[in-house]
């Protein structure tokens, strides 16, 4: 890191609030919470949007990939177009995007119009992503950066849990536009409580606005990428499965899987707010440990001839595990790049949206090869090459300072 850089990250870390500002941090978690719904409320609206709208389920479905696409782009520029913008009004500019496109999908008339306007919450959800780290470091002081990303992502978990049951039970009492007006409630509710508890945030003084390719050349940030590709990708090569997975292994039916689908969720959101406790003694564990046990629990829900209470276990464990992922990957960001964190945290909206792209894509690939099998031990292998890779080449900075290494005896 050149001297200028590093005199960069020293004042972002002496310029670190001395009180943190926990209400703010919450809003952001509701944020969060609202963005998430939103962004797979169609995965339980298929049927009804698509008959509504006279096109196909697969035609409807793309509602999710439209959102998803703007997100990796947004991520990356939506930061560097928006730096010399107070903060707060980027992320009120974020919420009001949120609430106008799930009223406006609301209000389409065709699959079209839906579509334009689920763009709008693509550039909410990346824009929001890329600065998630880098606005933690401005709300709280630096040894509680990893609680407050713990609490701001837990908001993942929740509406992950929350948007498939809410979109078909909204759906069926009111039709599926009641529910993107609900939606449209609660970002209503978020804009109003971050008004009141959201500080000012003037754009940060920094020397320069690196571009990705540049923070991609400092030393060990490539490997920290890899490393959280790695991670994503075996993730979403098992996630996108876990239904075939379990039906598989245990014969399960409906309401059983449901309720380990639940628990997945549920223990998820509990690992998020674990990973923030983890991550304030030693990040790299964090980092090694979470993909480790996912690719674990994977091996042994295939293997293992537990009965469904086992089964269920291992589920849980594998969703508490993921929970810290996510988490643990922003704190990192936050510390290897402190002087460029909204740049960083951008480029790591783009790592884990291709990932998942990548992933779902390694994952249908091997299971028309060889089943839902083939899919666990090669989803459950990339996260132990992940977590050995990580634990071999990533170089993690103590917190508040970006040239430092974390010691591996904190393991």
């Amino acid at each position: 890191m050149s001297n200028d850089v590093a005199g960069a990250a020293e004042r972002a870390a002496d310029n670190a609030p001395t009180t943190p500002a926990w209400m703010a941090v919450f809003s952001l978690a509701m944020g969060v919470f609202g963005l998430l719904t939103a962004e797979y409320l169609p995965a339980s609206l298929l049927t009804p949007m698509a008959s509504d709208l006279g096109v196909s389920e697969a035609m409807a479905g793309q509602a999710v990939t439209v959102t998803a696409v703007v997100a990796l782009f947004a991520g990356l520029l939506v930061p560097g177009l928006t730096r010399k913008l107070d903060r707060r009004k980027v992320l009120l500019g974020f919420s009001v995007l949120m609430i106008a496109s799930n009223l406006l999908v609301a209000l389409s008339s065709s699959l079209a119009v839906l579509l334009v306007m689920r763009v709008l919450l693509g550039i909410a959800l990346g824009g929001f992503w890329s600065m998630a780290a880098a606005v933690a470091m401005r709300l709280v002081p630096a040894r509680l950066v990893p609680r407050a990303l713990s609490i701001i992502f837990s908001g993942i978990a929740v509406g992950t849990v929350v948007s498939v049951p809410l979109g078909s039970y909204l759906g069926g009492l009111h039709g599926w536009r009641s529910a993107f007006i609900a939606a449209a409630a609660v970002g209503a509710l978020t804009l109003l409580f971050q008004v009141f508890t959201l500080p000012r945030m003037a754009p940060s003084k920094v020397v320069q606005t690196a571009s990705v390719a540049g923070l991609l050349r400092r030393p060990g940030v490539a490997m920290g990428m890899m490393g959280c590709v790695l991670a994503h990708t075996g993730q979403y090569a098992l996630f996108t499965y876990i239904r075939p997975a379990l039906e598989n292994v245990s014969h399960i039916d409906v309401d059983g899987l449901s309720l380990m689908l639940l628990g997945f969720g549920v223990a998820n959101f509990l690992g998020t707010l674990m990973a923030g406790w983890l991550m304030e003694r030693s990040l790299r564990a964090t980092l090694v440990v979470m993909p480790a046990l996912v690719g674990i629990a994977a091996f042994g829900i295939i293997w293992l001839p537990v009965p469904q209470t086992g089964l269920m276990l291992l589920v849980a464990l594998w969703g508490l595990a993921f929970g810290g992922v996510p988490v643990a990957w922003s704190n990192w960001v936050t510390r290897a790049v402190p002087d460029q964190a909204e740049t960083a945290g951008g480029m790591v909206v783009a790592s884990v949206q291709s990932s998942i792209a990548a992933g779902a894509a390694l994952g249908g690939l091997v299971f028309g090869l060889s089943g839902v099998t083939g899919v666990f031990i090669t989803g459950g292998s990339v996260m132990l090459l992940a977590a050995l890779f990580i634990g071999l080449r990533v170089h993690v900075a103590r917190s508040g300072h970006g040239a430092c290494a974390e010691p591996v005896m904190h393991l």
